[in-house]
């Protein structure tokens, strides 16, 4: 009797050793990150790459593990009730039902998966044999399984492989640097970088580009020595050149070629013809994503174009640095000239140009400013309000607080923003 005692007594701890190993494994390869695993995978490890193909079928996985954990944690109940009532006589259900309860939740439940949850990855690896030996042996019946519970669920009118939502690859990047940056694993610089790439595919080209207001031109008609003059004054390498009408951009003059003929003549800017030194302008729509415009850029390996509307009408210019500036941030040189945008208060409130893109706002005081509707932050106001405010005027809206400080015509020129009461 005391034998069969300390047999049943045995076999009791070894199912819950078993509870324990399919609990853990299935939390840690639910929860192992499909990423570094696969970087594992491609520096050559074999239990990595395993584990990498068990979760291309993560059902029949998840399916066969609850299998085996259901069969060792009803056995060990039964076995534990058999044990008990030998002993205590009827109260041995009782008995039993509060040991094993204890016992099942406590290293059968929130050990192995705080374990899991604590070291997922690794946990995987050292479990990637017994998940091996688990799917070999209860893989079909799980298949089985899950084919009767998706004809169940189809009866009830949800199909799993049609209604099933997944979150497109940028959005699963996009969340995953989020997270990795709010838990201090990534600095604000790098989320902002990631986060501009992934956002490549979404802006246009008018979120970016240099408004037609803001462009500095030379008109072909103007004396060459003029022109030149103007053209070594700018910071800027390339100069649009119109004639008659801003709208009419005949070339774009680049610093270098311009430097080129002047050498050719002798440095007397008179001889010069400005046109042919020009270059052909290129023109693009306004709505072309920066993705494209991008690839647009290094297939035609060029830095400059001129941005139209529907009606053809000149709206601006974009170059390769402002879409490059929205991935890596602001780049500056010696011949940049310096424009204080963004001015912090003591107080706590900051002054802003009304002409400051939203987006470079939230990326350098971290905030959460819509850019959908506009894209500085005078047309956010104007959007909000649905009108054009007066000085002095301020409106709370997205957690903000919008002081009009300076209004030229019909433009917002500079703004104090501050938190909402």
């Amino acid at each position: 009797m005391t034998t069969q005692l300390l047999l049943t007594g045995g076999a009791i701890i070894v199912l819950i050793v078993l509870s324990f190993l399919f609990s853990g494994t299935e939390t840690s390869m639910t929860a192992a990150s499909r990423a570094r695993l696969h970087t594992l995978a491609a520096n050559g490890d074999a239990k990595a790459t395993f584990i990498d193909r068990l979760l291309q079928r993560k059902d029949r996985l998840v399916g066969a593990l609850l299998i085996g954990n259901n069969l060792v944690n009803i056995l060990a109940s039964a076995l534990a009730t058999s044990l008990l009532l030998s002993i205590f006589g009827d109260a041995g259900v009782v008995y039993a039902t509060i040991t094993m309860t204890v016992l099942l939740v406590i290293f059968s439940e929130i050990l192995p998966k705080s374990l899991a949850l604590y070291r997922p990855e690794q946990f995987a690896l050292y479990v990637a044999p017994f998940a091996r030996f688990v799917v070999l042996l209860f893989g079909t019946l799980s298949s089985a399984a899950n084919l009767l519970v998706r004809g169940i669920l189809k009866l009830c009118g949800l199909n799993l492989s049609r209604d099933h939502y997944m979150l497109s690859a940028h959005d699963e990047l996009r969340g995953t640097v989020e997270v990795l940056h709010r838990e201090g694993a990534f600095v604000k610089q790098d989320r902002d970088r990631l986060g501009g790439l992934l956002d490549l595919a979404e802006l246009e080209v008018s979120d970016v580009m240099v408004h037609r207001t803001a462009m500095r031109m030379v008109n072909a008609d103007d004396p060459a020595e003029t022109i030149v003059r103007e053209i070594l004054q700018s910071p800027y390498t390339r100069i649009p050149l119109y004639r008659n009408s801003t709208d009419n951009i005949v070339g774009v003059v680049h610093a270098k070629d311009l430097l080129r003929a002047l050498h050719e003549v002798d440095n007397d800017p008179a001889r010069i013809d400005i046109v042919k030194v020009a270059s052909k302008p290129w023109f693009v729509p306004d709505t072309t994503t920066l993705h494209d415009q991008l690839n647009a850029f290094l297939r035609r390996k060029a830095h400059f174009a001129v941005v139209v509307d529907e009606y053809g009408e000149v709206e601006g210019l974009v170059t390769l640095e402002d879409i490059i500036e929205e991935i890596v941030g602001e780049i500056a040189d010696e011949h940049d000239v310096e424009i204080q945008g963004v001015k912090q208060e003591a107080d706590g409130s900051v002054v802003v140009d009304g002409s400051v893109p939203i987006r470079d706002l939230n990326r350098a005081l971290d905030w959460d400013l819509p850019d959908d509707e506009a894209t500085t932050v005078a047309g956010l106001v104007i959007h909000e309000t649905q009108t054009i405010p007066e000085e002095k005027q301020a409106f709370t809206f997205h957690d903000k607080r919008f002081i009009v400080m300076k209004r030229d015509k019909n433009r917002i020129t500079r703004l104090r923003i501050r938190p909402a009461e």
